[in-house]
């Protein structure tokens, strides 16, 4: 059997969590500036028409701040979990 987490560990994890929880949405921010990046080459290559390409980083953008909701749900989630007796 495993000993119960003492409060000082448990703050410990915490802070690991947090960073875990930037380090996804940071890498979450990265893949939308690549992704907003080709479609502004496609429009300047003129493969795409700017509506599209306006379309297109909106769509990014909301699924970039569906997921980044998502992490937080994650992370809220799990520190009351890990604070928790």
């Amino acid at each position: 059997p495993l000993p119960l987490l003492t409060e000082e560990r448990r703050k410990e994890l915490v802070k690991v969590v947090r960073d875990e929880a930037e380090n996804a949405r940071v890498a979450i921010r990265n893949i939308r500036r690549d992704a907003i990046s080709d479609y502004r080459e496609l429009l300047k290559e003129k493969e795409i028409s700017e509506d599209e390409s306006h379309r297109a980083e909106d769509n990014i953008q909301k699924i970039t701040d569906q997921h980044i909701n998502l992490i937080e749900k994650s992370l809220t989630d799990k520190e009351s979990s890990l604070l928790e007796i």
